[in-house]
């Protein structure tokens, strides 16, 4: 049974991002030609979008296991969790932030979850997942760990 499903789509900001490469070329392309500027810009912008949109990972709390991404660990591995927000989250994902760690991170969102494991077999600490509702997943998490 699903208890939590998030896709985390890209910020809407990315589109504006995106759609600066279309001045850029025309601005690029002007000496040769102002519709090949345009097209390529279109081009340009269009692909940035979409691979914003494909690359959007999937965060599951399902069946007594946690899917982000391609990955998954069982619930029962799971040691803790907690929730970071700003600055917090910042120094969460960078200077404290151990390399073994898995990561699924945007870095248009800004809450993340650490989700601690506690399989002394796996190199892998903890997690850190970008997702725009932290407390639902840890709540999810929570949830299907006590109940499994």
């Amino acid at each position: 049974m699903e208890t939590y499903r998030e896709r985390v789509w890209p910020a809407p900001w990315i589109a504006v991002i995106a759609l600066l490469a279309v001045p850029a070329s025309l601005l690029t392309f002007a000496p040769v030609s102002i519709v090949a500027g345009g097209v390529v810009g279109g081009v340009l912008a269009a692909g940035v979008m979409l691979a914003a949109v494909l690359s959007a990972p999937t965060i599951v709390v399902a069946d007594g296991m946690l899917r982000a991404g391609s990955a998954r660990v069982p619930l029962s591995l799971i040691g803790g969790t907690a929730v970071a927000r700003g600055a917090e989250a910042r120094r969460m994902r960078g200077p404290e932030l151990d390399a073994r760690a898995f990561l699924v991170l945007r870095p248009d969102v800004d809450p993340v979850l650490r989700v601690d494991l506690v399989d002394p077999d796996d190199p892998v600490p903890y997690w850190v997942l970008s997702t725009r509702r932290p407390e639902q997943l840890a709540a999810a998490i929570r949830g299907t760990t006590e109940t499994a």
